[in-house]
């Protein structure tokens, strides 16, 4: 090989590795749009109540503590299993009275530790953010959070 790199194979180079990496990232796109689409939950699911309780997560600020299948801050529990942790993932009712009530009981008090604040929810409130933690239960997602507890 030659000492001295001309303008010519520099520019080579240059277009070929270019074209090569446009060629990765144009088939790793294709890739990822067609494994998303074979896996990615069922739009039927989305409800009016999911919707509601997805813009009160957002409203109330819910990812500045807890994270969402491991997106957000890691202050509080990931809360995407959270049903399924509670055993109450195919039960509506259940879901709204275990919400309901652990966030009443909030703050709790006890000195040392991580203190959720209340929100003053009405029971819609709390039924939409159960239907909404419900449904993120059931979304498809590559078996995160890698253990139980979140």
């Amino acid at each position: 090989m030659r000492e001295v790199m001309t303008k010519s194979m520099a520019r080579n180079i240059f277009y070929g590795g270019s074209l090569f990496f446009i060629l990765i990232f144009l088939g790793l796109s294709i890739h990822s749009h067609r494994y998303i689409v074979t896996t990615s939950t069922d739009p039927e699911t989305l409800t009016a109540s999911v919707k509601e309780g997805k813009h009160l997560w957002e409203r109330h600020g819910c990812v500045n503590c807890h994270t969402i299948l491991g997106e957000g801050a890691y202050f509080a529990p990931e809360l995407g299993n959270v049903m399924t942790r509670w055993g109450v993932e195919d039960d509506p009712e259940g879901a709204y009275d275990a919400l309901k009530g652990w966030m009443d009981a909030m703050p709790s008090g006890v000195e040392g530790r991580r203190q959720m604040p209340n929100f003053n929810l009405t029971d819609d409130e709390y039924r939409a953010l159960a239907d909404f933690l419900r449904w993120t239960d059931t979304i498809r997602n590559q078996d995160w959070p890698p253990n139980d507890a979140g």
